[in-house]
């Protein structure tokens, strides 16, 4: 079968590779459709790999992909508790989701992406991938194959945006999305307005600006213009989100708060951004809340699936592709051509 593995950084190679047969408490799945992440590209590309922690020879080569809705076609042994053959499902945690204890500390508390023996799910790039039965979510055959970067994407964004509740923020508060015109972004600003909070979207450039607008955003704010606004329409804002992959994100994110506020990271930059700063005075005299967000649980992805049919949430979809145009999808990713999310749905071209 046809994969895309990445066999040496800045390039991603259409490989034939074996067909997996699936293990013990596993499905393998026909994927008929896989959204291009952001962290595919970074990986590919090598932007968060450390030579002084792991060695290339370890890494590569890798198999890239993690967000897919497929069909399941046979089951391992042990398997069958949940899924049938035929049936129609989506990975339940994205790329964090291979296999997790479910007894652990972090297990229990919602948070399995953290348990020791967490494994990551890669390799969705691909004709047929064998997951973990626990890791797959069924979904009805009214969500299209296009809302794939739920998997992911909109995975992450929905946690995300859940943790405003953890830290009491009511509805009607405000809060800044910064990347709202993005792959995670843009579900953001959806997700958020459905909780009831008042979003401002912000991004750069009009075509994006306008995008936000229309999904939905009480105001879509240039990035050069957003801490102006925000000082002086808002005096700050309650939450900032950072879902743009710039460290300049990160540190505009934390100017936008009010005293009290809430920032959240979600969007990772590649090692070469350096590190975001902070100054502790101005931590403590803000009264400042800072956390980063990872990604969601399976029962997560199940609510998140059920807003989607319910038509709450939906993908925009700006690039369609085969599987060998990845490289050329992940270049236009980067020069950032497209709006939303890319997803491949032909992986025989």
């Amino acid at each position: 079968m046809r994969a895309a593995i990445v066999e040496e950084f800045g390039r991603v190679s259409i490989v034939d590779v074996p067909k997996p047969t699936p293990a013990n408490g596993e499905a393998l799945v026909r994927i008929t459709s896989a959204g291009v992440c952001h962290s595919d590209f970074h990986i590919a590309m090598g932007d968060w790999f450390d030579e002084t922690t792991q060695e290339i020879a370890d890494f590569l080569p890798f198999p890239l992909g993690h967000e897919g809705i497929g069909i399941v076609e046979e089951l391992g042994n042990g398997s069958g508790a949940h899924l049938q053959k035929g049936d129609r499902v989506i990975l339940g945690l994205g790329g964090t989701g291979a296999h997790w204890c479910g007894t652990c500390e972090y297990c229990l508390a919602g948070k399995p992406m953290h348990c020791p023996e967490h494994q990551n799910l890669f390799g969705i790039f691909s004709e047929y991938v064998s997951v973990w039965e626990n890791a797959l979510v069924k979904i009805p055959d009214d969500l299209s194959d296009s809302e794939v970067p739920l998997a992911c994407g909109g995975l992450t964004a929905y946690s995300a945006i859940k943790k405003l509740a953890d830290f009491k923020l009511s509805v009607g508060k405000t809060v800044a999305i910064i990347g709202a015109a993005g792959g995670l972004g843009h579900y953001a600003v959806q997700i958020a307005k459905f909780f009831g909070y008042k979003v401002i979207g912000v991004d750069i450039g009009p075509e994006k600006l306008e995008f936000v607008k229309k999904i939905g955003a009480d105001h879509a704010i240039d990035a050069n213009e957003a801490e102006k606004f925000v000082g002086e329409k808002l005096g700050g804002v309650h939450a900032s989100m950072v879902f743009a992959a710039k460290i300049s994100a990160y540190e505009l994110g934390l100017k936008l708060l009010r005293l009290g506020g809430l920032f959240i990271g979600v969007g990772i930059p590649s090692l070469s951004e350096g590190s975001m700063s902070i100054i502790p005075l101005d931590l403590l005299m803000r009264d400042l809340h800072v956390i980063g967000s990872l990604t969601g649980t399976v029962e997560d992805m199940r609510e998140l699936v059920q807003l989607a049919v319910e038509g709450k949430v939906k993908t925009h979809i700006g690039r369609t592709a085969n599987l060998s145009e990845i490289n050329q999808v992940f270049e236009e990713l980067k020069q950032g051509k497209f709006l939303g999310r890319a997803i491949i749905d032909n992986f025989m071209k």
